[in-house]
């Protein structure tokens, strides 16, 4: 019985252990993204070469097609 019992505590404290190292590395962890964004960068990633230019497939539903006429 104190085998399982010593088993078992263990097996607690390793999941402890990687719960804890995993939700420290989403706490301090810094993408790409939140850096561009607080350096006040992120706009030149999402710049269109012009001005009617849709950045997303052309699905007809998400940007519209303007036509002459």
């Amino acid at each position: 019985m104190k085998f399982e019992a010593l088993m078992l505590r263990s097996l607690f404290v390793a999941c402890l252990l990687v719960c804890g190292l995993v939700l420290g590395a989403m706490v301090t962890a810094s993408p790409q993204a939140i850096r561009l964004a607080a350096a006040g960068s992120a706009g030149q990633l999402i710049a269109t070469p012009t001005a009617t230019a849709c950045a997303l497939p052309p699905d007809g539903v998400v940007c519209p097609r303007i036509t002459n006429g």
